[in-house]
């Protein structure tokens, strides 16, 4: 197999394309010829060796991939099945990727290998977060922030299809365009607009039931000021870099509540959750109801360039890495 692999951690320029030899399957893993396989923001920073899980080099970066069973030692993945794949220890950024049972999903016939592997991490995440930690509900007000991006346009989408009114926030007029495409009632530009202020005037003072926030730092701060009595604010990540405090002295007065929601600990936890969230999602999916924002689909050649631009948060959605297998050229 051929693989883009870090020697040392840094920026995607130290990855190298070479030539790996093909690990062998345990008992109840496949190997997968990749057809796409997803870029996320933590595959940076998993490269540059500032993720919550750390290689030890050489490494290959890629979370999600999907694309068809080549070999199998789990009877349900026989050879030939097309299948999607999230991958704990990583991997996704080459021809052929080795998954588990646990983790491993038989794809829709329908389904575009692209859209596979735009629609486990991120769409799962929005799931978890509004269903499970938030308990969305039909007629709630839900605040998206950085609804442009890829686990905020799963969570557009998700919050719509379960009947709630969705406020987006995005930097600049082309992403805020982007989430009204993607259903938000509301789309505001935080470059130049008050969310607070606008989110209060569009729900009559109360605020929102919901606030998704992988953003953090001032955004956090802000959302505490516009959330509404007994609602939920999800934390997601920190993509401003500011990890921020919760007041406990205002979520008492002002009775919100303030829970997380990391993907991983579901993945390595329950895995009975993951999958029963993932035929929810295959299924919405067939429905029309979400369909994952793929804004790029470079060839695998082109990984250290699709990376830096989804590390200066240049892109939109998902930006999905594609092989022969998928309609794209394998890099030499």
């Amino acid at each position: 197999m051929h693989a883009w692999r870090g020697h040392a951690f840094g920026p995607p320029e130290i990855l190298v394309w070479e030539e790996v030899d093909d690990p062998p399957l345990a008992e109840g893993e496949v190997r997968i010829e990749v057809a796409a396989a997803a870029i996320n923001f933590p595959d940076v920073l998993f490269t540059a060796g500032a993720h919550q899980v750390k290689p030890t080099p050489p490494f290959i970066p890629g979370f999600e991939v999907a694309g068809l069973v080549v070999e199998s030692r789990e009877p349900s993945l026989p050879p030939g099945a097309r299948v999607a794949a999230t991958l704990p220890g990583s991997g996704g950024y080459a021809t052929h990727a080795i998954a588990g049972p646990r983790t491993t999903y038989a794809l829709p016939d329908a389904m575009p290998f692209e859209d596979a592997a735009a629609m486990t991490i991120t769409y799962q995440t929005g799931y978890f977060a509004l269903h499970r930690r938030a308990g969305v509900q039909p007629g709630d007000t839900v605040l998206v922030h950085a609804g442009a991006g890829g686990v905020g346009s799963a969570a557009i989408q998700l919050a719509k299809a379960a009947g709630a009114t969705v406020i987006a926030t995005a930097g600049g007029e082309e992403k805020t365009a982007v989430c009204r495409a993607l259903g938000a009632d509301v789309a505001i530009d935080y470059r130049r607009e008050d969310f607070v202020a606008i989110v209060k005037e569009r729900t009559s003072g109360r605020g929102a039931d919901i606030v998704f926030d992988p953003v953090g730092g001032d955004v956090f701060d802000q959302s505490t000021k516009c959330v509404a009595f007994e609602g939920r604010i999800v934390v997601i990540g920190f993509a401003s870099g500011r990890i921020p405090a919760a007041r406990a002295n205002h979520l008492l007065v002002k009775n919100y509540s303030v829970v997380g929601l990391y993907w991983g600990t579901y993945s390595r936890a329950r895995p009975d959750l993951t999958r029963r969230a993932q035929d929810e999602l295959y299924a919405l999916y067939g429905q029309g109801a979400i369909k994952p924002l793929v804004s790029a689909a470079p060839p695998m050649a082109e990984a250290k360039a699709a990376m830096k631009a989804v590390a200066s948060r240049a892109t939109t959605g998902k930006v999905v890495l594609t092989t022969a297998r998928g309609g794209g050229a394998l890099a030499r």
